[in-house]
C-alpha cells in the first residue's frame, strides 16, 4: 500500500486500456508509476471488442485483464485500486489525494478517466447499450451487417451514420425521437437511398438480455430492428482536469496537443476523455504516444 510520503515520476488516473498502455511505456522507461484506477470500464456490458488487431473477439475483460497482468509485471509501475478525489499543482509536481485517504506526490500526471455515457430515460435502453444499442460502426457494424438496423439521431448526426451504416445494410431506418431536422438536400439523399424517417416517440427497447426485439413507438407501433445505432452525450468521469486549469474542445473532451499535453503544464490525457475516436485500439494508442511523450519530457529535465 502507498503511505503518505511516496513521490512518484508519474500518477495514472485511470487504469483501463489507455492508462494500462501509458503504464507500459513509461515503466519500461524505468519510471516510477503508479496506476490509481477504481474498476468502472464504461464498456463492461460489452460482450466483445473488435477492431483491434490481436484481440479481436475478445471480451473488455479478457483484454484488460491481460493488459493489467502484462503492466504489474513490471516492478517500476504500481496499480492501486482506488480513486483519486483531488490533486493540486505544487512547486515539486503535484499533490494527488486519495478516496481511501492516501496522499501522494508525483511529478507528472496523466488523466486517463473515459467518458460517462448520459444514456436514454427509456426503459430497456440501458441494457441493450453496448450489445445491440451501439455507437461504433467500426466496433460492432460488421457483427450486425444484412441486419434490421435503426439509427437514433437527427439532422447531421443522423447524416454521419447513415453514410457508414448504409454501407452494412439496406434494411436501415431513422428514427428522430422528435420532430425531423434535415435539409431539403439531406432528405433528397436520404430518399435517394430508401432510408424512411420515423419521427415518432421512443417508449420502451423490447430485448432479450441485451439484443434488441423491437422498438416501442407512441401508439403501440413496434419496429422490430436488430441493431439500433446511437451517439450519447457525455460527462467527463471527474472534473480535476477542470479544476486543475485544463482547457476543453467545444465537444466537452479535455483538450490535448499532438503529443497528448493538455494546456496545463506536466498534465497528459489520453483515451476516450480526450478523442472522438472512441474504441479500445485508440485508447492503447494514444495511451503508448502518452507515455513516449512524457518520459521523453522527463527525460530533457534530467539530462
Amino acid at each position: 500500500m502507498t503511505n503518505t510520503k511516496d513521490t512518484w515520476d508519474v500518477v495514472i488516473i485511470g487504469g483501463s486500456y489507455a492508462g494500462l498502455s501509458a503504464a507500459m511505456a513509461l515503466g519500461r522507461s524505468l519510471r516510477k508509476v503508479l496506476v490509481v484506477d477504481s474498476g468502472m470500464p464504461c464498456n463492461a456490458q460489452t460482450p466483445h471488442s473488435h477492431n483491434f488487431l490481436t484481440q479481436d473477439g475478445k471480451t473488455p475483460f479478457e483484454i484488460s485483464t491481460t493488459a493489467r497482468q502484462q503492466v504489474a509485471a513490471y516492478n517500476t509501475v504500481q496499480i492501486l485500486n482506488d480513486l483519486v478525489v483531488k490533486a493540486d499543482k505544487t512547486a515539486q509536481g503535484f499533490d494527488v489525494a486519495l478516496q481511501s485517504g492516501t496522499q501522494v506526490g508525483a511529478k507528472k500526471l496523466i488523466f486517463a478517466t473515459g467518458i460517462r455515457d448520459q444514456l436514454l430515460n427509456i426503459p430497456g435502453f440501458s441494457s441493450c447499450w453496448g450489445i445491440s444499442v451501439v455507437h461504433c460502426p467500426y466496433c460492432h457494424g460488421y457483427e450486425y451487417h444484412g441486419k434490421k438496423t435503426a439509427i437514433l439521431a437527427n439532422g447531421e448526426g443522423a447524416m454521419h451514420y447513415a453514410l457508414l451504416v448504409g454501407h452494412l445494410t439496406k434494411q436501415l431506418q431513422i428514427l428522430t425521437n422528435g420532430k425531423p431536422e434535415f435539409t431539403e438536400e439531406q432528405m433528397a439523399k436520404l430518399r435517394k437511398h430508401n432510408i424512411p424517417i420515423n419521427d415518432s416517440a421512443i417508449i420502451e427497447i423490447e430485448h432479450e438480455r441485451g439484443y434488441l426485439k423491437n422498438v416501442i413507438m407512441s401508439g403501440g407501433n413496434k419496429i422490430q430492428v436488430d441493431a439500433l445505432y446511437f451517439r450519447p452525450p457525455f460527462k467527463q468521469h471527474t472534473d480535476i482536469p477542470k479544476l486543475l486549469g485544463c482547457e476543453f474542445t467545444e465537444h466537452g473532451y479535455i483538450k490535448v496537443d499532438t503529443f497528448q499535453k493538455t494546456t496545463v503544464d506536466g498534465v497528459y490525457a489520453c483515451g476516450d476523455n480526450s478523442s472522438m475516436m472512441r474504441s479500445v485500439a485508440n485508447a492503447v494508442s494514444t495511451g503508448n504516444f502518452a507515455g513516449a511523450s512524457l518520459n521523453k519530457e522527463l527525460a530533457m529535465e534530467q539530462f
